[in-house]
């Protein structure tokens, strides 16, 4: 893909930009798919050192790193968790995109605690119920640029840690993702759900 980028930027400077713009397009969603099937390639890791992580921090960490537009994040509730920094931070922003991507630029997103875990929630157009388990697997996607694997990391990461992730209607009619079984840092025990 370097050789290829570097010819392109050659060739574009030689003949013209415009000329180049499906190459372009089609080396930048190349790196795309690569990106995400490493990442996925590595999510399914066994994690060895699990560390204590402030939700609300890390949460808006990820809101940040993602393209966000005039999306809006809500964070209901917080928590100390014990699991991967670095995973759930991956975990976090697939479901950042994937809903800015399918609600829409000014979206709504909320992250609280459940009794045994967390929730994202956001007031996009939801999941149908007979799509709510195909939307975790391999390649589902409703977009014609999309690789299916954004939910797919989500997904596996939740497994990796030894979580269950249920995908279900959000308060306001959009998608919920429930992540239950997740270990709390000692003095962080939630005493109600969410």
């Amino acid at each position: 893909m370097n050789v290829a980028s570097g010819y392109t930027e050659v060739f574009k400077k030689e003949y013209g930009d415009e000329d180049f713009d499906p190459v372009t397009t089609a080396q930048d969603r190349t790196e795309q798919i690569i990106e995400e099937l490493l990442l996925l390639a590595r999510s399914g890791q066994l994690i060895d050192e699990p560390a204590t992580v402030s939700l609300s921090d890390l949460v808006d960490r990820c809101w940040s790193n993602v393209e966000t537009e005039r999306a809006h994040l809500g964070v209901v509730d917080t928590a100390q968790i014990v699991a991967d920094p670095n995973r759930l931070q991956h975990l976090f922003e697939n479901r950042f995109r994937n809903a800015v991507e399918h609600g829409g630029s000014d979206v709504t997103v909320r992250v609280g605690r459940l009794k045994d875990g967390f929730y994202t929630d956001d007031e996009g157009p939801g999941i149908p119920g007979e799509d709510r388990e195909p939307v975790v697997q391999d390649g589902y996607t409703t977009k014609r640029e999309g690789t299916g694997f954004g939910l797919v990391i989500v997904s596996q990461i939740a497994k990796v840690h030894g979580w269950e992730l249920r995908v279900t209607e959000g308060i306001d009619g959009g998608a919920r993702f429930e992540i239950t079984g997740v270990d709390f840092a000692p003095s962080a025990k939630a005493d109600t759900a969410a």
